[in-house]
């Protein structure tokens, strides 16, 4: 593959039929629209022991089979998928954040009554308020978050966290929850927030309560206690923002926001900094407590990953980040719909209330590669949802970055020979939302402590750099196993790790991106998966292409060392269908071919239609010969044999699925033959870019209308859309930037698109409810789009 476009068309529901009922009809509960609920879903408990364990594992099922589900024991609609997760919180136009504080467990009235002599008024804050008073006050209080000004809290966090370990280091044993991660992040919550030193410990003793108060299941007695605790937390918060009142001046994050009331008191009022004092403690404290907790135990579990970052500290980043996507502290959000909408297909009735699972979004399998698996390569793994999306994702998460990076940077330097201690039961506090273990207890060896030998180690850290690792600076680093001739004019090449490490596992139709010379260039994976040591793929030297096929054939060789990145899968083969289609053209047999593969493992029913221009030029055949006898098809165009496409889609059913990778003129004539046909049957990727020249001589600037984020960017002449976005500092996710993967694609809502992308459909340009923000452009003066 010399350039891989994905179109994977998803299976809609028709309104008002439910996607579940044949699965569901033994339940005894309806949802609110009188749909069955089904027995997994009526038995789903966020509060269970194996839920609290590994809610992505638990919530398997849902992924695969019933991504959105009504769940009667706590009368939320639950999503559990990726796009889905990530469309509801983009949204804020139907999805409100009105409940995120609400509580789970509705307090008894003996608990409110409580609650009332203390004057408890928690108002709305940035987690919870709607638009457009949300964003107008988010802007005016975002700079104690700027890159620059979270740099000035660096020497604290790293001064508190060389006194901690210094406690501990020469004891043997630990626990990391109680002697360190719980203490600090606090600590430093209440310096970022400006609370004067002599409040901190009575704050520190009150925050625990406002997140059983808020996200847990309290009994009737373990209510009083808790609302007696969030009341007075909500007085003394109340005490000490009266303090800090008399001299703002500090640069907390408190003072900065008295400072701003002056200026702007009706959008800052006195409600809102009381609520915001209260709320700001519990959201930086406990997510990255718990966060570098489940990060810890993790590296730890898996002693590769662990090497590796105590050999080389500049890959902490990177496990920083593929750690709160795997392992995050936030588990779930909340969202209320404010009109009559769909989520995954499934309809949501107005009020309707939704938990939104981010930890299972984060090990969906239908966006990230071997998603329970720990790899810190993983170069999209910024993409997680941990930190929420959109308007509303959290304002503090670089600044828990920060910290997380320099409590991973302390302990593999100083006690890089540390281990879990054995056969320790792991216990999580019951909520919705927060997770992190309440122990980690850990053990080494302190006679083996580098500073004991070394004590220069001590003297140096990383530099921090703000906000997630780049893309550009996470890669593998391979060697060249063996090329060998599959066919005229094609090679094929086999990498392995240069230290020897296995790959992660990948799914057929995945590719890497092979880094090499000046140029990178997409390939798609055509190895057996099963080996996990080993990455191959083929390249078809192209002599009029752009000379990344021509630099491979004619440099690379057996040793050469270079990076790769991925595995990674704009192309997903749905193995739930009963009968495949499978069309190559040419070099596009190398993610047709794993396809195949796995479709035989599965004792599935398909057949694989291989088009070439001869024999000799068309790779793999012994391969196709020896493992899909009696399934496949050749068609040498040297032989007189043409593929007959309008015959083999005439064949297909709503339980087909059509699969093709080839050259452009195959796929759009396979557009049309499938146009009757429904949407989710095609599904293909082009192996090599259009090259489709655009004039550009008569682009003119445009504006992106961004209705969830009440914004107007302007995109210039010569400037894409994603470009403008960037600057603009709205979060779009990319890749390619050619128009080729469609990570930056964006949902239309009113206007005209210039489509120049080679990722949408026919079908999907004509819609007009879709854009590739990389290259496509507004036909009129401006589009609105849901952003």
């Amino acid at each position: 593959m010399q350039k891989d476009t994905d179109h994977t068309q998803a299976a809609e529901t028709p309104a008002g039929v439910c996607p579940f009922a044949k699965a569901a009809m033994s339940s005894r509960f309806t949802d609110p629209k009188g749909c069955p609920v089904s027995s997994d879903a009526e038995a789903f408990d966020p509060f269970a022991a194996s839920y609290q364990a590994d809610p992505a594992e638990v919530l398997r099922w849902s992924r695969d089979d019933e991504p959105v589900f009504f769940s009667p024991k706590l009368g939320y609609w639950v999503v559990t998928r990726y796009e889905d997760v990530k469309a509801v919180f983009r949204d804020n136009r139907v999805f409100s954040p009105a409940n995120a504080l609400e509580k789970i467990t509705p307090f008894s009235s003996e608990a409110d009554a409580i609650l009332k002599q203390h004057n408890y008024g928690m108002a709305r804050t940035l987690v919870n308020e709607d638009e457009p008073a949300h964003l107008e006050r988010r802007r005016a209080l975002m700079f104690s978050f700027s890159p620059e000004e979270l740099l000035h809290h660096e020497p604290m966090v790293r001064r508190l966290t060389r006194e901690y370990v210094d406690r501990f280091v020469n004891k043997g044993s630990a626990d990391l929850v109680n002697e360190m991660l719980w203490e600090i992040p606090l600590t430093v919550a209440l310096h970022f927030l400006g609370v004067p030193e002599e409040d901190m410990g009575k704050l520190r003793e009150y925050s625990i309560a406002h997140t059983v108060n808020t996200w847990g299941r309290p009994t009737p007695d373990q209510q009083l206690k808790v609302a007696d605790s969030v009341g007075k937390f909500w007085n003394y918060a109340g005490k000490v923002l009266e303090k800090m009142r008399e001299d703002p001046s500090g640069n907390g994050w408190m003072e900065y926001a008295i400072r701003r009331q002056k200026e702007l008191p009706e959008v800052i009022t006195d409600s809102y900094l009381h609520s915001m004092m209260m709320a700001g403690i519990v959201a930086a404290h406990e997510t990255t407590a718990h966060a570098t907790a489940n990060a810890l135990r993790l590296l730890l579990e898996d002693k590769m990953t662990w090497d590796r970052i105590c050999q080389d500290a500049s890959l902490i980043p990177q496990a920083v980040e593929e750690c709160l996507r795997h392992s995050g502290s936030i588990v779930a959000w909340r969202r209320v719909a404010l009109e009559d909408t769909e989520v995954g297909g499934v309809s949501i009735p107005k009020g309707g209330k939704l938990l939104i699972v981010n930890s299972s979004a984060n090990h969906d399998e239908r966006y990230f590669e071997d998603p329970d698996s720990i790899d810190i390569f993983r170069d999209n793994a910024s993409e997680h949802l941990s930190f929420g999306y959109g308007s509303h994702q959290c304002l503090g998460k670089n600044l828990a970055r920060m910290e997380m990076c320099i409590f991973l940077e302390e302990l593999t330097k100083r006690l890089p020979h540390m281990q879990l201690v054995p056969d320790q039961d792991f216990k999580y506090l019951p909520n919705i939302a927060f997770r992190g273990p309440e122990n980690l207890f850990v053990e080494w060896d302190v006679s083996l402590n580098p500073e004991k030998t070394n004590p220069e180690i001590l003297a140096t850290h990383e530099a921090i750099k703000i906000g997630s690792p780049s893309k550009d600076d996470i890669y593998r680093s391979v060697l060249v196993d063996q090329v060998r001739h599959e066919a005229d004019n094609v090679i094929g090449i086999s990498f392995k790790n240069q230290d020897g490490s296995e790959f992660p596992r990948w799914s057929p139709g995945a590719h890497i991106d092979v880094m090499v010379g000046e140029y990178t260039r997409k390939y798609s994976l055509c190895g057996y998966n099963t080996d996990r040591k080993t990455l191959d793929i083929a390249v078809l030297r192209e002599e009029d292409g752009r000379g990344g096929s021509k630099y491979i054939h004619d440099s690379l060789k057996k040793g050469d060392a270079l990076k790769i990145k991925g595995p990674k899968s704009n192309f997903r083969l749905d193995e739930k269908a009963e009968r495949y289609i499978l069309i190559a053209g040419g070099i596009g047999i190398t993610p047709v071919l794993t396809m195949a593969d796995r479709l035989a493992e599965l004792g599935k029913d398909y057949c694989l239609h291989y088009a070439g221009a001869a024999r000799a030029s068309m790779a793999f055949l012994n391969r196709i010969e020896q493992d899909h006898a009696g399934r496949f098809e050749l068609y040498p165009k040297a032989e007189a044999r043409r593929a007959d496409l309008q015959s083999l889609v005439a064949t297909a059913d709503a339980n087909t699925r059509i699969y093709v990778c080839g050259p452009d003129r195959m796929i759009e004539e396979l557009e049309q033959l499938c146009e009757p046909l429904p949407d989710n049957i095609l599904h293909f990727e082009h192996f090599t870019a259009k090259h489709e020249t655009f004039d550009t001589s008569n682009d003119k600037a445009f504006e992106l209308v961004l209705a969830n984020s009440r914004m107007v960017v302007t995109v210039e002449p010569g400037q894409t859309a994603l470009g403008a976005l960037k600057a603009a500092g709205v979060d779009v996710e990319s890749d390619c930037e050619e128009g080729l993967c469609g990570n930056c694609e964006v949902e239309v809502l009113e206007g005209e698109i210039d489509h120049r992308d080679n990722v949408l459909a026919r079908s999907e340009k004509a819609e007009n409810k879709r854009m590739v923000t990389c290259c496509s452009r507004a036909k009129s003066r401006s589009i609105k789009i849901a952003l």
